[in-house]
């Protein structure tokens, strides 16, 4: 069983898009203390702790709509996808008829739970209505595009990304989206063309960051390396952390460890997704202490957004460890949090019969 690193996703960008009403909406009425300690335990990826919390703010008589939301985006986090939508159409249902911010984050997430449960074609007609309120909502109009690759209609999702990108020229973020959701579906040398695009176009008006991240999605890792190297001057966690992986594309796992994750590490706070890679890196060298210990370096963060993607590599450090019964002890703690992880749900089976 190998380690996996932490991927952006889909549930990534609908998350950021709620992240200031789930933490700040609720805030604006002292009373709402379950709510707020609910929307806490999400943002912790605590749902049943935020599950618990909603229903005593249930009970409590606080805000309905609030808690409606709240137990929906709880509701997929515990991949209770049937669930999440009975409560986010709940939650909708309470509207006072005026649209608002508060109309548009729900039917996110509700766009999302249709999404989780192979319900593409309700998700995109989400995304639609969003769309024709707000024209512009670059959010809606990519995950519209995530939606219709499901659907096999590429051709459509096509022309939404494109319209992002021509919307959005500079936005080399959700450009590495696209291209990655692309890859997804074996589209891989199309999306590359939009990095290769940019890369040559606007080049000369990109950061050494910039350069160096698209050169890395663009497998060019030694160039990605020089860029990057340029760019560890700006000495933030998102450089050092794609210095390492070029690093690592080129097989200097060494090179990786002490001069870029630990460099970073032993001079800053605790950065999960350092962390992580620092323990892949260790796997690859069959260090599996080390890797252990990353791994559970990176745990003791709080709200560091990757808990299930640490959690599965922590049991792989203990499997390969020969620690058998705590790693199928941990697995079977794994399997209740995230129960729709199907290759864990295998590996289990095999840890059981150790």
């Amino acid at each position: 069983m190998a380690g996996i690193e932490y991927k952006g996703s889909l549930e990534k960008t609908v998350i950021l898009i709620g992240l200031c009403l789930c933490l700040c909406g609720c805030g604006q009425e002292a009373k709402l203390s379950n709510v707020e300690t609910g929307m806490e335990a999400i943002a912790a990826l605590d749902y049943r702790a935020a599950m618990q919390n909603f229903e005593a703010a249930r009970e409590a008589g606080e805000n309905l709509r609030l808690v409606a939301r709240g137990m929906g985006i709880a509701s997929i986090g515990l991949t209770d996808y049937a669930s999440a939508i009975e409560y986010l159409e709940e939650c909708l249902s309470y509207s006072n008829g005026m649209i608002g911010d508060m109309d548009f984050d729900v039917n996110y997430y509700l766009a999302l739970a249709h999404c989780k449960s192979g319900n593409y074609e309700t998700a995109e007609q989400i995304y639609n209505a969003i769309l024709a309120l707000r024209q512009g909502e670059m959010d809606a109009l990519f995950l519209r595009g995530n939606a219709r690759l499901e659907l096999g209609r590429w051709e459509e999702a096509i022309r939404d990304f494109e319209q992002v990108i021509k919307t959005s020229p500079n936005d080399y973020g959700r450009l590495i989206e696209i291209y990655e959701v692309m890859a997804e579906h074996d589209l891989k040398e199309q999306g590359k063309g939009y990095l290769e695009t940019a890369l040559s176009e606007r080049g000369n008006k990109m950061s050494a960051y910039e350069k160096g991240r698209i050169s890395y999605y663009l497998e060019d890792y030694n160039q990605a390396c020089v860029y990057l190297e340029q760019a560890k001057k700006l000495n933030t966690a998102e450089v050092f952390f794609y210095l390492g992986k070029a690093y690592e594309a080129t097989g200097d796992y060494n090179y990786a460890i002490t001069n870029v994750y630990k460099k970073y590490l032993d001079s800053h706070a605790g950065d999960a997704r350092l962390y992580n890679q620092l323990g892949l890196c260790y796997l690859q060298q069959k260090q599996y202490e080390l890797a252990l210990e990353s791994f559970q370096s990176a745990m003791q963060i709080p709200d560091n957004g990757m808990m299930q993607t640490l959690q599965f590599n922590e049991i792989v450090a203990y499997e390969y460890l020969g620690e058998y019964a705590s790693a199928a002890a941990l697995m079977n703690q794994y399997l209740s949090r995230y129960p729709d992880d199907v290759a864990a749900a295998r590996e289990y089976g095999f840890l059981s019969s150790r």
